[in-house]
């Protein structure tokens, strides 16, 4: 490959990411009320829903992490995806539809909404407040992701990569939240579908073909061809994504946007269709980048790798802006959980509760400026992409998962129950990541943590099961500038 490549290929991908930013302020310019930044108005049909669900699906764990844990551990990284579609299934059809009519009905933003009109205030507050902390390790996930695409692309530090998609990222997403974002979505989907669609086959055709990859099978791994569990990857990587992929609070906030819940299911199912079928595509990328560079000395380096040297110029130039659409999509929608939670759950809920629509809408903005700032701060601090995805979905699942899920089918437990569920949770990873439980595997800080939250839940429902006998759940205060629940 020539010496002028990489300079044509960072040239491209900045004219592209400059259209972004342009179609992102254009949008942006029919967003007045904080409504239609957090909910898109409530208008997303089918179609729009399961691209933006699916943009945000799909980011830095989904494509740079997952082929560095398909160099490293064969096929047996489907998983990672995989699990993320399976999630996905039970999203559309169960907890998807329930809480989307509950949104409609109470005019409800957020997950912390909800949190609150369930379970009150004090739940709100804590949970919100562990998510704002943790949404940002994702956050940096993505960006640590995109970063590596410009240090294969063109050298570029991991510092100066990660600025770089932070500020396009927070440009665009500021200017008009989830409408923006989903419209933008719909084209780096595009982009990305196309790019891995035709980057495999050539992928393969530059390794020798199967054979040669099946050739470059690491030594030291040999169940690098076996798909339920090779190395430290496989079916356990179910007890971490499914949950987190259920209750995700910036996936049930795009929920919120759609216009029916047969909208919320159709979208839901086509996204978990779709992620069934693309969890193949990174790893067999990421075990054919073994054929072509065996050496490198960070298996995240694959995908941008094999995407620079197994391709055609253009090919791989339309392959790599894939790549960085994955990360600024997923990116765009971790930043639209930061910017809602901090603007609608905690600044306007508990400072501020007089604030005009106006007032929150710019406070949003706001917090998603100051969300980026500090993802790209976590981002150079961190080494990898799937340790900072790990550090959120461990947490995500541990303090959110069974309060909404008993939440939503059940009306007896209250606010101690899920605040103990939340603590529980989160001091079983704790203390299992103090005493050096593996971090992977069937026995796991997550899973500990996953099946302390719902112990916590049963023994504080016990305990407190006198006083909340016939208790009914707190209603949420109706806010003055919004209409009181009822029918519309």
């Amino acid at each position: 490959m020539s010496a002028p490549v990489p300079d044509t290929a960072l040239l491209l991908l900045l004219a592209y990411s400059a259209g972004l930013v342009g179609l992102g302020l254009w949008i942006g310019r029919r967003v007045g009320t904080a409504g239609d930044f957090f909910v898109a108005g409530r208008r997303l049909g089918p179609g729009l829903l399961f691209t933006t669900l699916l943009a945000a699906n799909i980011g830095a764990g989904s494509t740079v992490g997952a082929a560095g844990l398909g160099y490293r551990d064969g096929l047996s990284a489907w998983w990672w995806v995989g699990s993320a579609g399976i999630g996905t299934v039970l999203l559309a059809v169960w907890i998807g539809p329930r809480i989307w009519r509950i949104a409609r009905e109470r005019e409800l933003l957020t997950v912390g909404d909800w949190l609150e009109h369930r379970y009150g205030p004090s739940v709100r507050a804590g949970i919100a407040g562990l998510l704002w902390l943790a949404t940002v390790a994702i956050l940096a996930g993505q960006l640590i992701a995109a970063a590596w695409v410009l240090n294969v692309v063109a050298g570029l530090p991991k510092w100066a990569g990660c600025l770089a998609a932070g500020i396009v990222m927070t440009v665009y997403f500021t200017a008009g939240g989830l409408l923006t974002s989903a419209w933008v979505n719909l084209v780096e989907l595009a982009v990305l579908l196309v790019g891995f669609a035709l980057a495999v086959p050539f992928a393969l055709g530059a390794a020798g073909g199967w054979e040669g990859v099946v050739a470059a099978a690491p030594a030291t791994s040999p169940d690098w061809l076996a798909f339920g569990r090779g190395g430290a990857s496989g079916w356990t990587y179910v007890f971490l994504l499914v949950p987190a992929f259920i209750v995700s609070p910036g996936l049930l906030q795009k929920v919120y946007g759609a216009r029916s819940a047969s909208a919320v299911r159709t979208g839901g199912l086509l996204c978990a269709a779709a992620l069934l079928l693309f969890a193949f595509l990174p790893p067999v990328l990421g075990m054919t980048a073994r054929a072509i560079a065996p050496s490198l000395p960070n298996p995240e380096l694959a995908l941008p790798t094999v995407l620079m040297e197994g391709l055609p110029l253009a090919l791989g130039v339309l392959a790599l802006a894939a790549v960085f659409s994955a990360e600024i999509s997923s990116a765009d929608a971790i930043l639209f959980m930061l910017a809602t939670s901090l603007s609608e759950d905690l600044w306007r809920r508990f400072l501020r509760p007089e604030a005009t629509d106006r007032e929150v809408l710019r406070t949003a903005r706001i917090a998603a400026v100051a969300g980026g700032g500090l993802g790209v701060g976590l981002a150079l601090a961190l080494p990898s992409v799937i340790g900072a995805l790990a550090i959120f979905y461990t947490l995500l699942s541990v303090s959110l998962f069974v309060p909404v899920v008993v939440g939503l089918h059940a009306r007896r437990p209250g606010p101690v129950e899920a605040l103990a569920s939340a603590a529980g949770g989160i001091a079983a990873v704790v203390a299992a990541r103090w005493a050096g439980m593996p971090a992977t595997g069937l026995a796991s800080p997550y899973t500990l943590g996953l099946a302390a939250s719902a112990v916590a839940f049963a023994l504080a429902f016990a305990v407190n099961r006198g006083r909340t006998r016939g208790a009914r759940p707190p209603a949420r205060p109706t806010r003055p500038d919004r209409p009181p629940p009822g029918p519309r």
